[in-house]
């Protein structure tokens, strides 16, 4: 074998070897970052997932918004990708604990009854207005002293948390997309879909609850959000109950002055 022979072939076998080691470390980066998306999101493979939905308040017959479907699809392609299954329920007839399947709740108090419990549940420093009368204050958010009014279209606001509960701690988590609009539900969703890998380095496996701001949603949909805070302990904190003032104490009337003594004076 010539020398020119037998550098062609020691060429081909580093190549080959170069390119198994490269196929190896991509496969092993892959699959570790999918183990961490797994355990962000309480997925492992072939697990069970829940998916909540809501209603849509504006009709009377029952009916999920179109905004509320967009946000299913990409919490359905989310749950695809750890390799897991899900089953969709309305929110009326979701009955189960937690930690026993990872869950995801979509929807306000006033569509979602499944929200309303783990509103009461687990955030408890978290009130919203649910008046059906038009007023500033419709759909506004109490966390904790601050109020959040939304300007429909131009400025509302949306909770998403990550919860976990006793000893299915970081296991079994729920997630919440708690929105003052459909489309504040869809751009949480999507806030989520984007940010995950952030989201779980700086989070880990404790609970948190952010609180975003969606900006002039009548221009550009869903897709501008902005971070308010992280309300993770104002929204876990019980608010005060209201303080009820006591009755003043009556105010004793002035002792009649004696006839005599005005006329001593």
């Amino acid at each position: 074998m010539s020398d020119d022979v037998r550098n062609i072939v020691l060429g081909v076998v580093a190549s080959g070897l170069f390119a198994a080691l490269g196929w190896i470390a991509r496969t092993y980066l892959w699959k570790r970052k999918l183990r961490r998306k797994q355990a962000f999101f309480g997925l492992p493979d072939n697990s069970e997932s829940l998916l909540v939905v809501n209603r849509d308040p504006a009709t009377a017959e029952p009916a999920v918004h179109r905004f509320d479907v967009f946000s299913l699809l990409e919490l359905s392609a989310l749950i695809k990708d750890c390799g897991a299954h899900v089953q969709v329920v309305t929110q009326d007839a979701a009955h189960q604990g937690f930690g026993e399947r990872t869950e995801f709740c979509v929807g306000g108090p006033a569509s979602n009854r499944r929200m309303v419990a783990h509103m009461a549940a687990m955030l408890p420093g978290v009130r919203v207005t649910m008046d059906p009368e038009p007023g500033p204050d419709r759909g506004a958010f109490r966390i904790g002293t601050e109020l959040y009014r939304m300007e429909p279209g131009v400025t509302e606001y949306v909770l998403l948390a990550r919860l976990t509960v006793g000893e299915q701690h970081s296991t079994r988590p729920v997630f919440l997309f708690c929105g003052q609009r459909a489309i504040t539900n869809q751009a949480a969703t999507r806030y989520l879909a984007r940010h995950h890998e952030r989201l779980a380095r700086k989070h880990g496996s404790h609970s948190f609850v952010l609180l975003l701001k969606v900006v002039n949603s009548q221009a550009y949909g869903p897709d501008v959000v902005e971070v308010v805070g992280d309300v993770t302990r104002a929204a876990q904190t019980p608010l005060p109950d209201p303080v009820t003032e006591s009755p003043a104490a009556p105010v004793p009337a002035p002792a009649p002055v004696s006839r005599k003594r005005q006329q001593k004076s």
